[in-house]
């Protein structure tokens, strides 16, 4: 007699502990969210019933819940507050990762020392240092407050035993992949252990209506370290940008269930600490009596907030048989694309044998296409070696056609130009309403657009010379395109600013 065959229910399942994916047979990669060592074998769930147990608070209608125990609370620090929609809510839990030395501790623990006082105690707990170690730390940045309490530890157990003890109203936790449980095995930071941390500090976080800071590590990648599950179980989730050569940091806000998503925190990175700036545009900026080739300025938005950014651009005769082609600050993609259009839609050849350079001012990085108008106009002011008008801003998507193309928000950016003093803008189609003294030219393709660029008093002169040698006969002649001057048109003359 044949042996009977193994049932369905009886073959072994595997899971993945990160995503949940389910698979008939083990591997070593998740193909659904790619991680590595996750597919762990389980078996069939056993069929369980769980009788109806005694509720801890009876069900309301919707109208006649307490609302204002979810009021935010201002932590100190009016940047982080306009990222955070207004402040730290009781029991909410935020998440705010960074590379290595950007100043995530030193952020929070200027915030930690700000929204302590009165009522209200703070425990920072740290698992990277020790407590003289952030002592120093806070003697220099003036972190200094009696209600401010500190404490080293890694072991789960001791830092829910200082919720007991000192009854917080708001916990920084520096950071939750040094903190390990002794009950889960693994060590410190893996995917089980920052699972189970991250679920108690939760669950105490929401019992008590304590408000909690959690530092957490990336990746090389730059993605959050830990499970995904992380970032799902946070109220609010946070990344913390910059370079570290740079003074500008943003704070980013990636989800947050009590505000926008779009809002971005400005600060200064400095010797006595860090500093939130309201004003942050002074940062991208070069002040100049004259205007320099090369250099144009445009309005970018980070989240809603509207800022005026400086590009540059420098082009030098190559030594090499390929040109360097080196870029910071932009996206080096859309470089290449904005050159190509130049050379073909804008009849600048010169720009395909020689070395370019493009860079950004200040640290700060355009990642978005309405910066595509600025660069377009700094590389061809670089390569004619010819100023811009000054006080002039561009705004615009530039296309494969020559095209300049609409972007968003177009009257926020041109108020914050305004703002500053800028008087002229070229922006594509229609800008809507236009601040009171400022003019403002729309471009339809980069041809209009370049004929914003002055002529060179050399290629005038270079020009009117070829003019007078012609033979009478052939004034009339059209040139052919690749015998045509930079720009499209035979008048570069600036347009009416």
């Amino acid at each position: 007699m044949a042996a009977r065959t193994k049932s369905a229910k009886d073959r072994p399942s595997y899971r993945c502990t990160e995503c949940g994916w389910t698979t008939a047979k083990w591997l070593g990669r998740c193909p659904e969210c790619q991680a590595w060592g996750t597919v762990e074998e389980y078996g069939a769930p056993a069929v369980r019933t769980t009788a109806a147990g005694r509720v801890s608070t009876a069900a309301l209608p919707i109208g006649q819940v307490d609302g204002r125990r979810a009021t935010a609370r201002s932590t100190g620090v009016a940047e982080l507050d306009r990222v955070l929609g207004g402040g730290l809510v009781p029991g909410a839990v935020v998440l705010l990762a960074g590379e290595p030395g950007v100043g995530k501790s030193t952020l929070l623990l200027d915030v930690a020392a700000k929204a302590a006082g009165g009522e209200h105690r703070t425990l920072y707990v740290t698992g990277e240092e020790s407590a003289s170690q952030v002592r120093l730390r806070a003697d220099r940045i003036g972190a200094l407050n009696d209600d401010l309490y500190l404490a080293a530890e890694t072991d789960l157990s001791a830092v829910l035993g200082h919720l007991d003890a000192v009854k917080p109203s708001l916990l920084v936790l520096d950071s939750v992949q040094t903190v390990a449980s002794p009950e889960i095995d693994g060590a410190p930071g893996g995917m089980a252990q920052v699972r189970e941390v991250a679920g108690a500090l939760i669950r105490a976080s929401k019992e008590r209506g304590m408000s909690t800071l959690l530092v957490g590590h990336v990746t090389k990648d730059g993605a959050i370290a830990g499970p995904r599950l992380l970032e799902h179980l946070v109220d609010v989730v946070l990344h913390f940008e910059g370079d570290r050569h740079a003074r500008l940091r943003l704070v980013r806000g990636v989800k947050n269930r009590y505000g926008a998503t779009d809002e971005v925190g400005c600060f200064e990175l400095h010797d006595e600490g860090i500093t939130g700036l309201a004003d942050p545009s002074g940062l991208f900026l070069t002040r100049r009596d004259e205007p320099v080739p090369g250099t144009c300025l445009t309005v970018t938005l980070e989240g809603r907030r509207p800022l005026v950014a400086e590009v540059q651009a420098l082009t030098v005769d190559s030594q090499i048989p390929s040109p360097r082609r080196t870029v910071s600050g932009l996206e080096t993609s859309r470089v290449s694309m904005v050159l190509a259009v130049l050379e073909q839609r804008g009849r600048i050849s010169a720009l395909g044998k020689r070395d370019i350079y493009s860079a950004t001012v200040g640290g700060v990085r355009l990642s978005e296409p309405a910066a595509d108008l600025a660069v377009a106009l700094a590389l061809a002011s670089a390569a004619s070696d010819t100023p811009l008008p000054k006080n002039l801003v561009a705004i615009g998507e530039v296309g494969l056609a020559g095209e300049v193309r609409r972007v968003t928000g177009v009257q926020r950016r041109l108020a914050e130009a305004h703002r500053l003093g800028f008087t002229h803008a070229l922006v594509p189609g229609d800008p809507g309403k236009i601040p009171r003294g400022m003019t403002v030219t729309e471009v339809a393709d980069m041809g209009e657009a370049l004929r914003v660029l002055p002529r060179s008093r050399g290629a005038a002169r270079k020009d009117a010379a070829a003019r007078a040698e012609r033979p009478a006969g052939s004034r009339g002649r059209r040139v052919p395109p690749q015998d045509q001057p930079p720009a499209p048109d035979d008048d570069l003359d600036a347009l009416p600013l």
